[in-house]
């Protein structure tokens, strides 16, 4: 079964304190530049919580799609345990 992907607001996703250890800004640059060129080519991951998504993987995209001054990104919603 193929995961389908859906277009979620960035200010509707919490990023746990787990995931938020420093991040790498060059990657970040990076993965935006390639953003432009290709589009994102892998959706971040996200898992639902009451009224709002949970980031689970993708931190790097997330931030990346965030510098480049977008309201929304391209995300799978999965089903994962909690952090």
């Amino acid at each position: 079964m193929l995961m389908k992907s859906v277009s979620v607001k960035l200010d509707e996703i919490y990023v746990p304190v787990k995931l938020r250890a420093p991040f790498d800004p060059q990657k970040v640059e990076a993965i935006a530049n390639s953003i432009i060129e290709n589009g994102l080519q892998t959706p971040i991951q996200v898992r639902v919580d009451k009224d709002r998504y949970v980031l689970v993987t993708g931190l790097h995209r997330l931030e990346a799609v965030r510098l480049l001054g977008e309201a929304t990104i391209q995300a799978f919603i999965v089903r994962a345990r909690q952090h």
